[in-house]
């Protein structure tokens, strides 16, 4: 049985609430293309890098109603250690449960970006990808993100660029990345997300190293993971941390382990809450199932 233990349900956050609450389940169909629903567009990029000295790749989905006159919040989108900027879209199809979800009127509009989280010249996901170099590549990606990728985005797509409109997310090695980038950086990102947070994490002193600026400054902060992942010691222990440091949170557990199943619930879940104003008293019914 699913159980979602909601920690923001005893702290409101400073400001107004009026959004659609997500449901606790996963509808039947959620991943899977829909007929009836139109179709965002990805398009493949390349940027310049001044910190890996290369020219990198990054997909970016946009949603099936874009429009070059319109402005878009972003989310950045990160895979995982054995993956590269295609893993959420062989493994993951979020442009499938972005478009259900548009067609359902469940999203806001939003620009999403899933970049190579491996910031060094070889970046693919071969041969050793547990190598030093391979490894430390992923914390390099900070700088790479926040100095090269970031602004080339702000240039090419009609994207608001203040930290209310960015947000941050991945699985495993991604959402310890998102985590790391996105706590350790909130005057760039209001929004962060991790899906089975991987041992790349910070400890949750590192993270939150003043709680308080931490609840004044996040809009949202979501941690979810399978019940049976052998990962998911670094989603308890950072949950324990914030509960006890009562910053507002939403930790989702599910039945599953570490993998796609959980990963895409996750995206759905968080993705209906990004850019809108969140009635976070309505956590309360998400306490157990």
């Amino acid at each position: 049985m699913k159980r979602i233990l909601i920690a923001a349900s005893l702290f409101m956050f400073s400001w107004a609430a009026t959004a659609q609450s997500p449901l606790q389940h996963m509808p039947a169909g959620f991943d899977v293309p829909q007929p009836s629903a139109a179709k965002g567009t990805i398009d493949t990029i390349h940027y310049p890098s001044n910190t890996v000295g290369t020219t990198r790749r990054a997909l970016v989905y946009l949603p099936p109603a874009f429009s070059p006159q319109k402005q878009y919040p972003v989310l950045y989108l990160l895979h995982g250690i054995g993956g590269d900027e295609m893993e959420w879209l062989r493994g993951g199809q979020p442009q499938v449960i972005l478009d259900n979800l548009y067609a359902q009127g469940k999203l806001a509009d939003m620009i999403v970006v899933m970049p190579n989280g491996r910031a060094m010249k070889d970046d693919r996901a071969t041969g050793d990808i547990m190598a030093r170099d391979k490894v430390e590549a992923f914390s390099v990606f900070e700088k790479d993100l926040l100095n090269d990728l970031i602004p080339f985005i702000e240039k090419k797509y009609p994207v608001l660029k203040d930290r209310e409109h960015r947000a941050i997310a991945g699985l495993s090695m991604g959402g310890g990345q998102s985590l790391n980038f996105g706590l350790g950086n909130l005057d760039k990102f209001a929004w962060v997300g991790a899906f089975s947070a991987a041992p790349n994490t910070k400890s949750p002193e590192l993270l939150v190293p003043d709680p308080a600026k931490a609840k004044q400054r996040l809009k949202l902060l979501w941690l979810s993971c399978g019940d049976n992942d052998r990962l998911i010691t670094f989603s308890q222990r950072t949950h324990q941390y914030l509960d006890e440091k009562q910053v507002p949170h939403i930790y989702y557990i599910e039945p599953g382990v570490h993998d796609f199943k959980v990963w895409k619930n996750g995206l759905y879940m968080y993705a209906q809450f990004l850019f809108k104003l969140v009635d976070t008293s309505s956590y309360k019914q998400y306490s157990t199932l």
